[in-house]
């Protein structure tokens, strides 16, 4: 029987990539504010925070018990 060890650094792995991808999406969102769309910088953060706690849950998940 196969355990589910070798999924947790996939999954450490995935989380913090999405962690990073969240970084870069919260970072960049300045730059709409800047320019006058503050829509599309709301919505840049919005969508940062939400792939910032999935990476966030996956790392977590990852780690071991």
């Amino acid at each position: 029987m196969t355990s589910p060890e070798p999924r947790a650094p996939r999954q450490r792995l995935v989380g913090l990539l999405l962690l990073g991808i969240a970084l870069v999406l919260l970072v960049s969102s300045v730059t709409w504010f800047g320019s006058d769309r503050g829509a599309i910088g709301i919505a840049q953060v919005a969508v940062g925070l939400v792939v910032a706690a999935v990476g966030g849950l996956l790392v977590r998940r990852a780690q071991p018990r």
